[in-house]
């Protein structure tokens, strides 16, 4: 998570919604009509927290976008703690019966960091292919480390995470305190559901990610029985927002290449 995500907020969707899932409210919005693409955000992140990303990958690729902010999350339902040290795989359980609720049919998942590897957990027959942006698989020292030092400086972070979430702190130990429990690297370690993850993907890895290395794309194609792409681009851990041309543009040739609609049909706002 870089200073600069969390200094912007994303500019107005076509439409926003609330989504009703359990005892949850959770804040939703859509680019475009019919949605064709289902964003999932980071541990951090939220819908605002997107940016402008949604409006142009809608206007790139004439797909509509939805969006939404997990429990806990943006302005959705507050979670509770301690986070369960398998909150990605229950959050992927969980997609489908987001997907009714929301009345979305056949999709692309495209999930940043944590919402990365939500999608490629996830098992449902509408999910047509998977946009992997800086996903994780397993625990890597860099990740450790980079979480630890964040933590170390949370008195400066929480203002900015205050304009994007109801509950920021508990936000930030929701995600922080789960990935440095000692149980978390078993928990996380993913080589089976790797394994059995349908394909196509594409996995977009930023070449100064502070979070994770490429190890991560490389551990799910050496693994996944349908086809993987990488993509590698010049960007942090967000390179849809630090390296947004060639994410938009790997994005593209992705879907183009197995058949899902690039038409631009929406102009961009």
């Amino acid at each position: 998570m870089t200073r600069d995500v969390l200094m912007h907020a994303s500019p107005p969707a076509d439409a926003t919604h609330r989504v009703t899932l359990g005892d949850a409210t959770l804040e939703a919005m859509v680019w475009g009509e019919n949605p064709g693409l289902v964003l999932l955000h980071e541990g951090l992140g939220s819908v605002s927290l997107w940016r402008d990303f949604p409006r142009h990958l809608a206007a790139r690729t004439g797909l509509g976008v939805f969006v939404w902010s997990r429990r806990g999350y943006g302005r959705s339902t507050p979670a509770r703690l301690p986070a369960p040290l398998d909150y990605m795989q229950r959050e992927a359980a969980l997609l489908p019966r987001l997907l009714d609720a929301a009345g979305i049919g056949r999709c692309t998942l495209v999930g940043h960091s944590d919402g990365g590897t939500i999608a490629a957990l996830a098992r449902d027959e509408r999910i047509a292919a998977r946009v992997l942006i800086a996903p994780h698989f397993f625990v890597e020292d860099v990740s450790v480390s980079s979480i630890r030092a964040i933590g170390q400086r949370y008195g400066e972070l929480r203002p900015r995470l205050a304009r994007h979430h109801l509950d920021p702190d508990t936000v930030f130990r929701f995600w922080h305190d789960a990935w440095l429990d000692p149980g978390f690297p078993e928990a996380l370690y993913l080589d089976a559901e790797c394994r059995s993850m349908p394909g196509p993907a594409l996995v977009v890895q930023g070449t100064r990610d502070q979070y994770g290395t490429i190890a991560h794309a490389r551990f799910l194609a050496e693994r996944a029985p349908g086809p993987v792409e990488i993509a590698v681009v010049d960007g942090a851990h967000a390179p849809h927002l630090e390296a947004a041309e060639a994410t938009l543009e790997a994005i593209e040739r992705f879907l183009t290449a197995h058949y899902i609609s690039c038409t631009p049909k929406i102009s961009a706002l």
